[in-house]
Parts: structure tokens; C-alpha cells; sequence
């Protein structure tokens, strides 16, 4: 019997006691590759290891497609929300990325803010955008 092992698309990173796990998907239904439309989903999926509350404030994205193009995305919260996180708590979304190519990255950063408020950049690694060949 051989078995493969399969490279996950995400991404986990944990950024002074913030955990930020992302899990990409391809939308086939809203994607046309003959135009050069490829829909991708990703599900964000943060908790907070740490000891302190911390609220999100702002993110920023790096998006990078299969022609070296990079389309940089910025603003405040996520999904228009600026969730606040306990130790132990977690918050999860879901979002697209459009691209017009059939595959691409992504990585950036949210910022948090402690009850102190002092403020850091919680690293979201890289991970890919792949549409099925």
C-alpha cells in the first residue's frame, strides 16, 4: 500500500498568545475560467492563547496572483466587526478573494489592541489559492 501526503493550502501561525489558522477553498460556482475569473473562499479562524484580551482593529492583506501581481488590501475589523477576545476565546469568518488567475497568495497581518492599549501585529503566514486542474 503507498500513501501520499497531501501539503495543506492554509496556513497556522500564533503571534504573542494569538492564533490565527486560515483554511482556503475554491469556489468553482463563481469562478469562469475562460475569462479569467477564479473565486477563492477562506475561512479565518482566530483564538486567543494568551493571557491578555485583545481587540482586533484593523487587517492587511497581501495578495499576490499566478502573474506576480500584488494587490495589496487594507481597512478596519473584519467582516465589519472588531471582535474582542478573552483568553480562551475564539472568532471565526469567512471571506472570498477574486483573482484572475487559477492560483495565488495570500499573507498579511491583523492588528490587535491590549486593555493596556498597547497594540501588536498578529501574523497570518501565507497560504495558497488553487483552483483543481
Amino acid at each position: 500500500m503507498t500513501t501520499s501526503a497531501v501539503k495543506s493550502l492554509g496556513s497556522e501561525t500564533l503571534t504573542q498568545g494569538i492564533r490565527i489558522r486560515v483554511d482556503p477553498s475554491f469556489i468553482e460556482s463563481r469562478s469562469d475560467a475562460r475569462r479569467g475569473r477564479f473565486t477563492f473562499a477562506y475561512k479565518i479562524h482566530m483564538t486567543n492563547e494568551g493571557e491578555c484580551s485583545a481587540r482586533l482593529r484593523s487587517r492587511e492583506w497581501h495578495v499576490v496572483d499566478a502573474d506576480g501581481v500584488q494587490h495589496d488590501v487594507n481597512g478596519p475589523g473584519v467582516v465589519g466587526q472588531h471582535p474582542s477576545l478573552a483568553p480562551g476565546e475564539s472568532f471565526e469568518y469567512s471571506s472570498f478573494c477574486p483573482l484572475p488567475t487559477a492560483w495565488g497568495t495570500m499573507e498579511g497581518h491583523f492588528v490587535f489592541e491590549r486593555d493596556d492599549a498597547s497594540s501588536f501585529d498578529a501574523q497570518v503566514s501565507r497560504f495558497y489559492f488553487a483552483a483543481p486542474a
